[in-house]
C-alpha cells in the first residue's frame, strides 16, 4: 500500500506520532477472515467491558474511603447520597460479572477453533495472564465493600495460602499485612485494585492485540488466510476490519448493552449471584455467615478446592486448574484446529468439559454436602480429564479428522 500523508491537524500529528499508520495497520488495512461468526463478538466485548470498569471505577474512587470503619459506610453513601451513585456502583458490579461472562465465552471459542495452536501460542499465554490478573483484580475488588461476605470470603481465600508448605504462613501474613483481615489488608487491596493490577492488565491487553495482529486472526475453519494472497499481497479470504467488522461488532455491542441495562436497572444483584445478600451487612469479625461461598465466577475453582479432602491438595488442584491452561498449546498436538474438522471424540470431550465446568460453577456456590462433594470430585475428574484426553488423543495419533478446505467457507 502506498503511504499518503494527511494535511492539517492529522498531518501535523503524523509528522510527530504514527497515528494514521497505526490506524491503517491495526484497523482499516488489517485483514481479518471473512467468515467470522457469533463467537467472534466476545473479544471486542471484553475490551468494551474493560473500558466500562475503568471509567465506573474512577468515579467510585472519588467517594470511596478505604478505611476499616468507613469503607462500608462510604459505599452506603455512594448508593444513597451521591448523585447517580447507585447507578455507577451497579454498573461496576454488573460489569465485573459481565467481564467474566464474555471472557469465558471468548476462551471457549478458542478451545473450539484451536486459536491457541501454532503460531498463536504467545497470544494464548497473554490471554491466560489477563485471565489470572482478572481473577486477582475481581477478588481484591470483592473485598472493598467491606460487607459480611467480602470479609469472610477474603478470610477463607487468604487463609488457603497458609496451607502451602514452609512459606505458607508467612505468605498469608504478607498478603494480609496483619495477623487477621484488617484495615491494612483493605488498604493494600484498594491500592492494587485501583492502580497496580489495572495497569498490568491494560499492558497485557495491548500486547494481546499486537500479538493477534502479528500472526493474524484465526477463523471458524482454522485456516491461515495469509497463505492465500492476491497480486497486491492482500489475503483472498480477508476483508478490512474497518468498516466491515467495526459495523458487525456494533450489533453485538447493542445487544450487550440491552442485556447489561436489564440487569443494572431491574436485577442488579442478579438474585444474589452478582452481589450476595450478606454483603448488604457491614463486616463483623464476630459473626460468621451461615454459608460462605465465592462469587459465581470463582465458584468452579472453589469447587475443585473443596473436592480434595487435604487442604494443601485442594489448593494445589485449584492452582493447577488455572496453570494447565498455559500449557494447552503443547498438550493439543492435533494437526487440525477447528472443531468443524476434528474427530467426533474431540467434540464429545469438549462438550462434556463445558458441562463439567458449569456443574463445578454451580456446586461451588452450594453448601459442601456429601452429594455435592461427590459431584465436585466428578467435575474435577472431568476438568483435568479433558486435558489428559486431549494430549493422549492427539500425541498418539488417535484422532481421525475431516479434510480441511483450501479456502475459508461461509
Amino acid at each position: 500500500m502506498s503511504e499518503t500523508r494527511s494535511g492539517g491537524l492529522v498531518g501535523w500529528i503524523d509528522d510527530r506520532f504514527p497515528l494514521t499508520k497505526m490506524w491503517r495497520e491495526h484497523v482499516s488495512e488489517y485483514y481479518a477472515p471473512k467468515n467470522f461468526n457469533f463467537w467472534y463478538y466476545f473479544g471486542s466485548l471484553a475490551l468494551l467491558t474493560l473500558v466500562i470498569q475503568v471509567v465506573s471505577g474512577i468515579f467510585l474512587t472519588m467517594n470511596y474511603i478505604p478505611s476499616g470503619d468507613r469503607a462500608f459506610e462510604s459505599v452506603e453513601y455512594i448508593m444513597r447520597d451521591v448523585e447517580w451513585g447507585w447507578l455507577i456502583r451497579y454498573i461496576h458490579t454488573t460489569g465485573a460479572s459481565a467481564f467474566f461472562v464474555v471472557v469465558y465465552l471468548h476462551m471457549f471459542r478458542a478451545l473450539m477453533y484451536g486459536s491457541y495452536q501454532k503460531p498463536r501460542e504467545l497470544l494464548w499465554i497473554f490471554g491466560c495472564l489477563i485471565f489470572v490478573l482478572l481473577m486477582a483484580e475481581a477478588f481484591m475488588g470483592y473485598m472493598l465493600p467491606w460487607g459480611q461476605m467480602s470479609y469472610w470470603g477474603g478470610q477463607v481465600i487468604i487463609s488457603l495460602f497458609g496451607a502451602i508448605p514452609v512459606i505458607g504462613p508467612d505468605l498469608a501474613l504478607w498478603i494480609r499485612g496483619d495477623y487477621v483481615i484488617s484495615e491494612a489488608t483493605l488498604n493494600r487491596f484498594f491500592a492494587l485494585h485501583v492502580v497496580a493490577v489495572p495497569l498490568v492488565i491494560i499492558f497485557l491487553v495491548v500486547a494481546h492485540i499486537l500479538a493477534l495482529h502479528e500472526v493474524g486472526s484465526n477463523n471458524p475453519d482454522g485456516i491461515d488466510i495469509k497463505k492465500n494472497k492476491d497480486a497486491n499481497g492482500i489475503p483472498k479470504d480477508g476483508i478490512p476490519f474497518h468498516p466491515y467488522y467495526t459495523v458487525k461488532d456494533l450489533i453485538g455491542v447493542g445487544v450487550y448493552f440491552i442485556l447489561f441495562s436489564v440487569v443494572v436497572f431491574y436485577i442488579p444483584d442478579f438474585w444474589g449471584m452478582f452481589i450476595e445478600h450478606p454483603n448488604f451487612e457491614e463486616a463483623n469479625p464476630q459473626v460468621t455467615p451461615d454459608h460462605i461461598a465465592p462469587v459465581w465466577y470463582f465458584a468452579a475453582y472453589y469447587a475443585i478446592l473443596r473436592a480434595i479432602p487435604d487442604t494443601f491438595g485442594g489448593v494445589l488442584a485449584m492452582g493447577l486448574a488455572v496453570m494447565i491452561l498455559f500449557v494447552l498449546p503443547w498438550l493439543d498436538r492435533g494437526k487440525v484446529r477447528s472443531i468443524r474438522y476434528r474427530g467426533l471424540s474431540f467434540k464429545i470431550a469438549l462438550g462434556i468439559f463445558a458441562v463439567g465446568f458449569m456443574l463445578l460453577t454451580y456446586l461451588g456456590t452450594q453448601p459442601a454436602t456429601g452429594l455435592n462433594t461427590m459431584l465436585s470430585r466428578l467435575g474435577t475428574v472431568i476438568y483435568f480429564g479433558y486435558f489428559i484426553f486431549l494430549f493422549v488423543y492427539t500425541a498418539f495419533g488417535l484422532e481421525r479428522t475431516k479434510p480441511v478446505p483450501e479456502r475459508v467457507t461461509s
